[in-house]
């Protein structure tokens, strides 16, 4: 049941999990009031939390009729990814030691955690649990490495290439190996300080998840 007392945010969760989940497919339009009825509230909040989407990318206003899920081109994907690249690139020249002074045993516990599952789930191809601790897992890394307005770009631009890819990767019978699972090797090389291995591995997801994306859409 949705409580009222975070209305807003969490109807903007839930419609952000129906994207990724690929239940709400690109392309796809409604009303406010379709949505409300769904959820059994009143239009104002589903109003907020539509215009928070919409502000994140993941949804567009249609003039006079609603709005429309974002249905991104390969193109727009890419420059999704050279986005995400030109903020490592950045982030890194800023901080080319990893100094992380404020990181603590407990973080890396987590973040190793996350990573863990987070693998095993890209292994097995399970999309579904993938999806959430992989957006988990970059949320705590980059809150060791930047500021929190970095952090929240980088999150919206993960979740827009996941939800450009889920449609494309839901149509395939097995997922198993084909999914970026660097998770661990890339939180054991920030954890020891290594920029240039976290470089690497930053560079290897980035290629690994543009060339999945061109197979899946065929280009």
């Amino acid at each position: 049941m949705i409580q009222r007392s975070t209305l807003r945010e969490q109807l903007a969760d839930a419609l952000r999990e129906e994207i990724l989940a690929g239940r709400l497919a690109p392309g796809g339009e409604f009303t406010v009031r379709e949505i409300a009825e769904h959820y059994g509230v009143s239009a104002t909040p589903v109003r907020e939390a539509l215009v928070d989407l919409s502000a994140q990318g993941l949804l567009e206003v249609e003039q006079h009729r609603g709005f429309r899920i974002r249905q991104d081109t390969l193109s727009d994907f890419e420059r999704l990814i050279e986005a995400q690249a030109l903020v490592c690139q950045g982030v890194l020249h800023q901080n080319p030691t990893l100094a992380l002074p404020q990181a603590d045993p407990g973080e890396f516990t987590s973040i190793r955690r996350r990573a863990a599952a987070a693998r095993q789930a890209a292994l097995g191809g399970d999309l579904d649990i993938l999806i959430g601790y992989d957006l988990r897992f970059w949320r705590e890394f980059d809150a060791l490495l930047t500021n929190p307005h970095i952090g929240e770009f980088m999150d919206r631009m993960r979740v827009r290439c996941w939800a450009y890819t889920v449609p494309y990767l839901r149509r395939r019978h097995s997922l198993n190996g084909r999914l970026w699972s660097g998770h661990l090797e890339l939180a054991d090389a920030v954890e020891r300080r290594d920029a240039k291995d976290t470089e690497r591995l930053l560079g290897a997801h980035r290629a690994h998840t543009l060339a999945l994306a061109i197979e899946l859409s065929g280009a």
